[in-house]
């Protein structure tokens, strides 16, 4: 199981730092996709938010690349991966494939750090 943990890991990190730079650095140069999915990219690209998507996918990808807080790289991903599905499912479904991977990858990756998540799933806070 630890194998799969980082090969899960290493895939997981490697996906979203490729593409996380590719925001920064344009090196697919892939056409603008038209309709919908073209304005909401259209969008993100003129208000320069699209940086800070690819801040959010870099920066948690170099945390598991370098297997340092790890638990905190999947919580800042998770976001991410909730909105690549909604855009997948919502304005372009030839990518849920790809984003259906993805949300494999981060579940193998929580599954053995999960105790770290244990708070999040308090009833009641004590005081």
């Amino acid at each position: 199981m630890k194998i799969i943990f980082t090969i899960s890991r290493l895939l997981l990190g490697a996906i979203f730092l490729f593409f996380g730079s590719n925001l920064f650095l344009n090196f697919l140069h892939a056409p603008m996709p038209t309709g919908t999915m073209g304005q909401f990219s259209g969008a993100l690209f003129a208000s320069h938010y699209i940086y800070a998507v690819a801040l959010f996918q870099v920066v948690p990808a170099i945390l598991l690349l370098i297997n340092r807080y790890v638990p905190l790289g999947l919580a800042l991903l998770a976001p991410v991966i909730v909105n690549i599905c909604l855009v997948h499912i919502l304005m372009a479904p030839s990518g849920l494939p790809v984003a259906a991977l993805v949300v494999i990858l981060w579940c193998l990756v929580a599954y053995p750090v999960r105790t770290a998540f244990a708070g999040l799933f308090q009833k009641r806070v004590s005081n």
